[in-house]
């Protein structure tokens, strides 16, 4: 019945398209090398149409055109070819490789240009190396496949959000993170709330919303010089998303189908033998029993997580059309967690007015939930009293009996300790619960006009909205440093929208044989506004009326319902770009644009220009190299752009509570406001040997950036607490290489490979004169803080007081002395490297993996800290074996040697919240196998059904890793500014190990 209704959907959609697939002429082929191995992803573009489709993983192609008419196929390091389409369908293109760099690649706002032509570096990334390994969150995929990125994951598990940051941290207040682009459009992707040291959840973000499967490559513009045309949003770099398109000929339908089993790899070194002493919280016995072992490592259980999705894709030269569902289904290695994501996408393009007029509209939708996301810090976090869980007790009966009924016939949690960090874990996981949801709408209409040969017109707009729930319930006689007698609820209903329009003309002519010139001319409006709705908290101290009621009808009169507003921005723009070619070797590009931008209303700097230059050249058509060298490019570009300016800075207003009481602005008015300047030079040269089968892209980049918006204590009387300044300055310096080698080449056997290298530098030049130095996060025991000639991630703590011959310091009672917190490392990579490489074997078997490592940077654990102190370490409970721990330290007031310390006496003081931290920083060092995938091409010619392909894959992500943390240190606990490298009872690292069929009919 089930295989009968999947025919019939099938078939449905399949009817979806009849209408467009009459009187078509499909041309197709395969495209090789000159040793007949297939070349996955070549372009196909008909040159009378500008009609474009690419082969797939075999080398095929599919496109229509009319006789007559010419297409053209080129691949990176071919030279390209021309084909007269005749009678014939078929048509099997052999390229030769050659010295030209004819790739087209999709540049700012959506612009294709050929790659010989850019002046800055961009990579591109495919949708077959995107879902390869059918990674839950496809931003992780990016991780080791492109240079200069550094994406760090949330450790809140499936639907978090993801960190990405290119060419390194630029702001001291501001965002780094890249704009996200959609076929040529900005997205909106703000993140939700974000944990801290004290605790919290990350509420996810836009980016993981988007279905992998709907995504045709994603191009990395990596500097301020590539992304120029999108303004102060571009200034960090831009992520560009292109989605698939409608293909040529009778519809074809994709059916993915995965799995992927999740379970732990990490988890910190516990001692189960030393239980408390009498009642205390704290496992400090010195005497051993024989207690329950392994139960914090049983707690967790096996992630299973489903992916399923179908397509379909269609058309003719006129009209074409794409469709896709795409279903994720998960349950976590936390109990109770679950997370559903279902996206449908349609996107249409059709042919007017003699092919003149293309109109392509495209919508996305998106329905995403999640229940008890995973909590990172101290406060509501299962984990603490897990791992921390006194020895000697009864931890089965602990988490079965969670709760009884109290004398006031409510049910009372069950806790051993009344200290405001532990919780039952089973009161937390089915007492506390919380519940997302996010309803997302993305739509856009792109018209292009082709009103001569060579100058055409294009209009487009799109509307992106969010509605966002949030709601935790906490019951009575939960934590009662977090909840009212009666209990708290806790909820928010929030909206994002961003609306966005622009028209751009595109002129292109051969001005003489010998000169090319490529004008782009264009205009901009973007409205947006974030976090708009209703919030409300009955907080600690707002008792609710009955027990375990959460509505707005149970809410004590004390308790506010708030309206939201987080931003509300508009930005208008115009822009222009300029590439002339010299014999096409040679190409000067310029570009600039001038914001308009409402958050710089009333200070004369609402208008501002930014602009970019830059060259390239070809010297291997210019000059006679070597043999060996095939080809040979250099290039450099300089650009200014400001980053985005905050909400709300120059003109802030007094707010009105739900109950009337106005609550008075203390922020000055920042009126003489200017943006964050960010400017950039860039040198590169592409090479490439031995008839292009290894090839070397290196690019140098030196980043300034200045005019941070600061925030100092304002003056007393001034009746104002705090006022802003623009001041400060930050410099990345970095290096970028990779390396690309086709290996092996051969019929049956091919093997490719890249290697990416990405070194880069930060430093705060200054500050501002009145300010030593910013805390940006952390907490207790460690501190992040921006200080003039440090570095953005740079964490300090609470060291060791040594003598000068380096020994510990004690005091009388052999308890160990600390210093004030001091600069004990940095959070970023010295260097990073990515090695991915991709297998063909015969006609069936494919093989890909990805090898990532940093090397350098440090990380902190406070789980360790906090793991000592509680005496529940393994490393306390060794001590405790050995009767004493071996130290090199020396009593402060006499000097004395001291050679061993009591355990007690030197974890607790190592240990808890406000303790020594030098123990506890650790080298950030890692080597992954970040990707494993291992695909077979089943024969389905003896099947009797009508299957064009089918491929199983064996698939695994993050499957081992090798590093001196007692924890994974690529899983942050936040993914904002603040609080990388920190380890807070964050949820374990997790591999996935799974199977994935696809079949295509």
């Amino acid at each position: 019945m089930k295989q009968k209704t999947i025919k019939n959907a099938l078939l449905s959609l399949c009817l979806l398209f009849s209408g467009l697939l009459f009187a078509q002429k499909s041309v197709n082929g395969t495209v090789t090398d000159a040793d007949g191995v297939p070349l996955p992803g070549a372009t196909i573009v008909v040159i009378e149409t500008n009609e474009g489709a690419s082969t797939d993983f075999d080398g095929n192609y599919s496109i229509s055109a009319a006789e007559g008419t010419t297409i053209e196929i080129s691949f990176v390091g071919y030279e390209s070819q021309q084909v007269v389409v005749g009678a014939d369908a078929v048509y099997n293109v052999s390229l030769v490789e050659g010295n030209a760099l004819d790739e087209i690649v999709v540049t700012a706002l959506g612009i294709k240009k050929a790659e010989k032509t850019l002046t800055y570096s961009s990579q591109t990334v495919s949708s077959e190396n995107l879902t390869q390994a059918r990674d839950m969150s496809f931003a992780n995929s990016l991780n080791g496949r492109a240079a200069g990125v550094e994406i760090r994951k949330s450790s809140s598990g499936a639907g978090g959000s993801t960190r990405i940051v290119l060419r390194g941290n630029k702001s001291l207040s501001g965002d780094s993170q890249p704009l996200i682009v959609i076929d040529g459009i900005p997205m909106v992707n703000n993140r939700g709330n974000q944990p801290g040291v004290w605790g919290g959840i990350d509420e996810g973000d836009g980016l993981s919303q988007i279905n992998p499967d709907d995504i045709e490559n994603i191009t990395l513009l990596k500097g301020a010089n590539a992304s120029v045309l999108y303004g102060s949003q571009g200034a960090n770099g831009v992520i560009m998303i292109t989605t698939k398109s409608g293909e040529d000929g009778d519809a074809k339908v994709t059916v993915n189908s995965g799995v992927t089993f999740e379970s732990i790899i990490s988890i910190p070194d516990l001692q189960y033998n030393y239980g408390a002493v009498g009642a205390d919280k704290n496992s400090w016995s010195t005497t051993p029993g024989n207690y329950e072992s392994g139960y914090a490592e049983d707690f967790f259980q096996t992630g299973v997580n489903y992916i399923n999705s179908v397509s379909v894709s269609g058309g003719n030269s006129k009209t074409k059309a794409y469709f896709s569902y795409y279903n994720t289904t998960t349950d976590g290695v936390m109990p109770t967690f679950k997370y559903q994501k279902n996206n449908v996408s349609f996107k249409q393009s059709t042919k007017l007015l003699n092919d003149k007029m293309t109109i392509t509209s495209n919508i996305i939708l998106t329905d995403e939930k999640t229940h008890n996301r995973t909590p990172s810090g101290y406060y509501l976090n299962p984990l603490v009293a897990l791992y921390t869980f006194p020895r000697q007790m009864d931890f089965n009966d602990f988490m079965t009996n969670y709760q009884s009924l109290n004398a006031n016939n409510v049910m009372e949690q069950n806790i051993y300790a009344n200290y405001h960090f532990l919780s039952n874990p089973n009161w937390v996981l089915n007492k506390q619960p919380k519940d997302d949801r996010i309803k997302r709408a993305i739509s856009s209409l792109n018209i292009n006009y082709q009103l001569s040969e060579k100058l055409s017109f294009q209009a487009r707009a799109s509307y992106d909205y969010s509605n966002k729930t949030y709601e935790q319930q906490h019951a009575a006689t939960s934590n009662p440093t977090n909840t009212g007698e009666n209990g708290r609820w806790d909820y928010k209903r929030l909206n994002d929208e961003l609306f966005y329009a622009d028209g751009i003309l595109n002129y292109t002519d051969n001005l003489t044989d010998d000169i090319s010139l490529t004008l782009i001319a264009g205009a901009s409006i973007q409205h947006q506004q974030y976090g708009v709705g209703v919030s409300v908290s009955s907080g600690n101290d707002g008792k609710l009326f009955y027990a375990n009621e959460f509505n707005f009808q149970n809410l004590p009169t004390n308790v506010q319902v708030n309206s939201a507003l987080s931003s509300r921005v508009e930005k208008q723009a115009l822009f222009g770009n300029a590439v002339i070619g010299f014999k096409d070797y040679l190409f000067l590009d310029i570009a600039g644009r001038n914001d308009y931008a409402s958050t710089l209303a009333l200070t004369g700097n609402e208008s501002y220009f930014y602009p970019s230059y830059g060259v390239s050249a070809i010297i291997s058509q210019m000059v006679t190299l070597p043999q060996a060298i095939s080809f040979f490019k250099v290039r450099a570009s300089a650009a200014s752009v400001g980053n985005e300016v905050p909400f709300n800075r120059i003109n802030p207003q007094n707010t009105v509570t739900a109950a009337g009481a106005v609550n008075r602005n203390t922020q000055k008015p920042f009126t003489d406001l200017k943006p964050e300047l960010i400017e950039t030079t860039e040198f590169g040269i592409d090479l490439r040997f031995l008839n292009n089968k290894i090839g070397v892209d290196l690019a140098l980049y030196n980043i300034k950036s200045t005019d941070q918006f600061l925030s100092l204590s304002a003056p007393s009387g001034s009746g104002y607490t705090t006022y802003f300044v623009n001041a400060g300055e930050i410099v990345n310096k970095g290096i970028e290489m990779s390396l690309t080698g086709r290996i092996i080449e051969k019929q049956n056997l091919s093997w490719t490979s890249t290697f990416n290298f990405t070194k880069n530098t930060n430093e705060v030049v200054s500050i501002h004169p009145d300010i030593s130095g910013l805390g940006t996060g952390g907490g207790d025991a460690v501190q992040s803080r921006f200080v003039a000639g440090g570095s953005i991630g740079d964490m300090y703590i609470r060291m060791h007081k040594r003598d000068t011959q380096g020994r510990i310091l004690l005091d009388d009672n052999g308890t160990p002395l600390s210093t004030d917190h001091e600069l004990a490392g940095n959070a970023e990579p010295d260097f990073s490297i990515g090695w991915a490489n991709n297998f063909t074997i015969g006609d069936r078997l494919t093989a890909g993996f990805i090898i990532n490592g940093k090397f350098g940077g440090e990380v902190y654990s406070h789980t360790e800290t906090m793991l000592n102190g509680f005496g529940v370490s393994a490393r306390s409970g060794a001590a405790r074996d050995a009767g004493s721990v071996s130290v090199n330290a020396a009593t402060e007031s006499s000097g004395a040697a001291v050679s061993s310390a009591d355990p007690v006496k030197w974890y607790t003081a190592l240990g808890d919240r406000n303790g020594i931290g030098e123990p506890y920083i650790y080298d950030r060092t890692n080597i992954r196998l970040t990707q494993l995938s291992i695909g077979y091409n089943l024969d389905t010619s003896s099947l009797g059904i009508p299957i064009e392909g089918a491929n199983i894959s064996l698939i695994g992500n993050n499957l081992l890793y090798s590093a001196e943390a007692p924890f994974d240190p690529e899983v942050a606990m936040s993914t904002s500014r603040s609080n990388q490298g920190i380890d807070n009872f964050n949820l374990p690292s997790t591999r996935t190990i799974g199977v994935n069929l696809r079949l295509t009919f």
